[in-house]
């Protein structure tokens, strides 16, 4: 998909109503699509379409509940499908965990990616369409104090290339492809563990990730299904 074809072809943006959602949802208003944003909060979600105007549509949704994946998937067919959506973790030592806490990611960013990701492949989605999981540089080095944070986000990377041999088997054209971005304080997720880890280096903001969407839909290699997301840019994995 080139940089012209984003002019007004659909786009869906889970967890769009901050961090690297919202920054992602801008860059492909910005480009010329026509963005639905789906996040829990109406609030800010509101605003982003105050702020974008008729180029964005709001949706107050869980974007974890299966009903919700099939019932947008349905109405939007997006070409363009940005699965953004997650918990935040809670900063303890896993010996101060319970495994409510330290299953959370895997109950809400796992089965988010899970769901929208299967509703992709039985739509299917058109041919040519991208389909971008976040993941996290956390499913690379781990995250000590997020319990199963780092391990839910490498399950995400993991299903999304499942997800793209499916769509190769069965000829449907749908790139699969999942977004690792570095540990950020720019985000309010990231901040609380930036801290912690007494991270240093410049900053990834969500306007760069926004940016990395557009490089990913418009570029990049059609066979590469991951990619590490840092300050200085995009590096396949």
């Amino acid at each position: 998909m080139s940089a012209l074809e984003i002019a007004g072809t659909t786009a869906l943006v889970t967890g769009a109503s901050r961090g690297f959602g919202r920054g992602i949802a801008t860059a492909l208003s910005q480009a010329g699509a026509q963005v639905t944003g789906v996040a829990r909060d109406p609030g800010p979600l509101d605003e982003l379409r105050a702020e974008l105007g008729g180029s964005f549509t709001a949706v107050a949704a869980d974007a974890a509940d299966p009903n919700v994946a099939g019932r947008l998937i349905d109405a939007y067919r997006p070409r363009i499908l940005v699965l953004n959506a997650g918990a935040t973790p809670l900063p303890r030592p896993i010996q101060q965990h319970t495994w409510e806490t330290f299953g959370r990611n895997w109950d809400v960013d796992v089965r988010h990616a899970f769901g929208w990701t299967r509703e992709a492949l039985l739509a299917p989605l058109a041919p040519g369409s991208i389909v971008i999981s976040l993941s996290s540089g956390a499913a690379l080095r781990g995250s000590p104090l997020s319990g199963g944070y780092a391990g839910a986000k490498a399950a995400i990377r993991w299903l999304t290339a499942y997800a793209a041999q499916e769509s190769a088997r069965a000829g449907f054209g749908i790139r699969f492809v999942s977004l690792l971005p570095q540990l950020t304080p720019a985000t309010e997720l990231g901040a609380v563990f930036a801290a912690a880890y007494g991270t240093q280096g410049p900053a990834l903001t969500p306007e760069r990730v926004g940016q990395a969407v557009i490089e990913l839909v418009t570029g990049t290699d059609p066979g590469q299904d991951a990619y590490l997301l840092t300050a200085a840019g995009l590096h396949p994995l």
